[in-house]
């Protein structure tokens, strides 16, 4: 029993090995053996603790496979984990939790909530229908109406996989299915957001639309294939049928780079390939195309042709526009 329950805290929080001998502490109303479900049963304000791990619940079971192997534990009504660890905690809670010894799989169904916090404020909350970890892989995917919110950034999507490492530390994340990333006034949308830690390098995949809310109010608004920003060089860049919109200008092209300003906002924004930038009935068609938000302003250079449309429309014929001859 007593590796049972070291086994079930284990896969709860991660795989993280109990270096020392410990105390398990099992507490409950009632403890048992049904032969005929071949489980066995915990009930009543069940409390199981080792070191700085508990999961609490008011019912819980483990059955067992046909060669009386221990195969699956699961809590019922809403269970409660958590680890606390100097000034970290984590915390899982759901309808049910549902823990394989067999595949080393922590399943959380139902209204399923993982908080990590740093001394009492929450510094990472992820929501779902249903949240699956394993820990041999470390892969936790969130699937159901997934929001996940990590200091003022916030995420939204169908799908969620998230991986950390040994330590527990994030490595890459994934966004999968109407997926939306807002941070303050700003927001992304694609079919699939990719984030690695190592490259510090964010992704987005396939109907991607970034609306940014610049300083004074006014809006710059971006859609392509794909887009992609890397954090440490403040530089985002995106390809396949790239279209800009800002106040009065409407630019396209194959492919655009973004460049901030001091103040680390974005402000030069270079289009590369045959690309056009049309503002009011004019349109400037170029090999490449920098166009400045402030100063508001832009420059062609290239094979450079210049269409002005309905010049000299109208019914008075003598408004055709002409030599005078």
């Amino acid at each position: 029993m007593k590796k049972l329950l070291i086994a079930l805290i284990i896969l709860v929080f991660g795989g993280c090995m109990v270096s020392h001998a410990s105390d398990l502490i099992i507490e409950s109303k009632t403890q048992s053996y049904n032969e005929a479900e071949n489980k066995l049963k915990f009930e009543g304000d069940v409390k199981v603790s080792v070191d700085d791990m508990h999961v609490v619940g008011d019912k819980a079971d483990v059955s067992m496979d046909e060669n009386q192997k221990l195969d699956t534990a699961t809590f019922y009504d809403k269970p409660y984990a958590f680890e606390i660890k100097k000034n970290k905690k984590r915390e899982v809670k759901a309808n049910i939790l549902k823990l394989s010894l067999i595949t080393k799989v922590v399943r959380a169904e139902g209204d399923t909530q993982s908080i990590v916090f740093d001394g009492k404020t929450p510094i990472a909350v992820i929501n779902s229908d249903v949240q699956e970890y394993d820990t041999k892989t470390g892969v936790m995917t969130a699937t159901g109406k997934v929001a996940i919110t990590y200091k003022e950034l916030e995420t939204f999507s169908d799908k969620a996989k998230i991986k950390t490492d040994k330590n527990g530390d994030l490595k890459n994340i994934e966004l999968m299915g109407n997926a939306r990333i807002k941070q303050e006034n700003n927001e992304s949308f694609a079919d699939r957001f990719e984030y690695n830690s190592t490259t510090k390098v964010l992704v987005a995949i396939s109907n991607t639309t970034s609306n940014v809310t610049m300083e004074d109010g006014k809006k710059l608004v971006l859609k392509s294939n794909r887009q992609e920003y890397a954090q440490d060089k403040n530089v985002f860049n995106a390809s396949g049928n790239c279209r800009v919109w800002y106040q009065d200008y409407y630019a396209v092209g194959p492919k655009i780079t973004v460049y901030p300003n001091k103040e680390g906002k974005p402000n030069d924004i270079y289009f590369t390939g045959r690309s056009s930038i049309t503002q009011g009935v004019r349109t400037i068609f170029a090999d490449k195309i920098k166009m400045t938000l402030k100063p508001k302003d832009f420059h062609a250079e290239g094979n450079t042709r210049t269409v002005i449309k309905n010049i000299g429309s109208g019914n008075d014929d003598n408004s055709e526009m002409g030599l005078g001859l």
